[in-house]
């Protein structure tokens, strides 16, 4: 039975009832010693409890897409297939091993390299999600990344111009949702409902007309967060992130390859994605968008990249911003509560020159989804003004 999926939830309603009214048939009836009639009736106030904690987490991972199935709840989902040697990309930059770049050039296609060509077109077979939260415009494909190893389901929408005949030969901008940790490549739709807040917008033209791709980033099982980052002999998740997922949106679809056309954002462990990898490739994203972010990776318990000394600063995007041969072209917005990723955005924009920008927004209220869901539409109309309409 799908975690997410109303039966579950209907039998988690049900089943607490039904476990008191267990109870209460039962607890005159139980027999036995003293110690065996105190451990029983024991036993069954745990059950009844029980039963009510795995409905309220069952409402609250509903409402916020947390885990999206069994295996990623229990720990038990591993999408890497390999961890292979990955062949440089960012020549602007000098290249890139194990850590995301010190900075690098601007300009250049997302996916592509000269020197490195993608290989053959992969045409992909979209369906539906099957999650009642996720609008049914949103379609999903189970991507095999040929360069990072990784394998996973990526989300994708397309705005309400991409289907009209009348800009049937339009190349359209892109923007990479990253979820926070523990999160699910649905979140961005079905709780913090991007495309249901933006179509509208993009219908009246005061937001661009962007292809929305969400791809999965719990990768690893045994609560390991791969924290978007290369981590040599584990996973290549920058590398599922930030070439495999965009070479497959620039063969499926009609997406502008221009970096200047590209930007990520996320929200939490995400926004510290969106933040370092956008600095960290220039020459693939011209934007970034940090909702409650933060810069140190080890922030995060579960971080892979926190517990290796040298990763956890080369990943820390103070360190990208102020190690750049040249300052990247790269405008961010960083949100974010007194305690909460306001001041780590400070620190970005009193490290960043230009060309780089950063635009720093004090929030109030909890580190939740409720937070950056009415945070959307103001935060694609400052996105539209980096990437405008065209």
């Amino acid at each position: 039975m799908q975690l997410t999926g109303t039966p579950f939830f209907i039998c988690t309603v049900i089943l607490v009832p039904v476990s008191i009214a267990v109870a209460m048939w039962f607890w005159g009836r139980v027999r036995g010693p003293e110690p065996l009639r105190v451990l029983s009736r024991l036993a069954m106030i745990v059950f009844c409890q029980a039963t009510a904690v795995v409905m309220v987490f069952v409402m609250v991972n509903n409402a916020n897409l947390i885990y999206g199935n069994w295996d990623d709840l229990l720990g038990t989902g591993n999408h890497v297939r390999a961890v292979p040697a990955v062949p440089p990309l960012d020549a602007a930059a000098g290249g890139r091993s194990t850590a995301p770049p010190a900075g690098g050039g601007g300009g250049g296609a997302p996916a592509a390299d000269a020197a490195h060509p993608p290989a053959n077109k992969v045409q992909q077979a979209f369906r539906g999600v099957d999650d009642p939260k996720v609008p049914n415009d949103v379609q999903k494909t189970d991507l095999k990344g040929q360069l990072s190893g990784v394998d996973g389901e990526v989300l994708v929408w397309l705005p309400p111009q991409y289907n009209d005949p009348a800009h049937k030969d339009r190349k359209f901008p892109v923007v990479e949702l990253i979820p926070g940790y523990p999160g699910s490549s649905s979140t961005w739709y079905g709780t913090l409902k991007v495309s249901e807040q933006l179509k509208p917008l993009m219908q009246q033209g005061k937001v661009a007309p962007f292809i929305l791709v969400s791809p999965r980033t719990l990768l690893l099982g045994n609560r390991a967060d791969a924290g978007c980052t290369d981590v040599p002999g584990k996973v290549n998740a920058d590398t599922w992130l930030t070439r495999d997922v965009p070479q497959m949106i620039l063969d499926n679809f009609r997406a502008d390859p221009s970096a200047d056309r590209w930007a990520i954002a996320g929200y939490s462990a995400g926004a510290h994605c969106a933040s370092k990898l956008s600095l960290a490739h220039p020459n693939r994203y011209r934007a970034g968008v940090s909702l409650s972010g933060y810069n140190d990776p080890a922030k995060e318990a579960d971080s892979l990249v926190g517990k290796d000394a040298k990763l956890r600063e080369a990943n820390n995007p103070v360190t990208i911003v102020k190690g750049a041969a040249q300052p990247p072209k790269v405008a961010l917005y960083v949100s974010g509560n007194k305690g909460d990723g306001y001041e780590d955005g400070q620190a970005i924009a009193a490290a960043a020159k230009a060309p780089t920008t950063v635009q720093v927004v004090e929030t109030t209220g909890p580190h939740s989804s409720d937070v950056w869901k009415d945070m959307v539409p103001s935060v694609f109309e400052w996105l539209t003004g980096v990437i405008p309409v065209q």
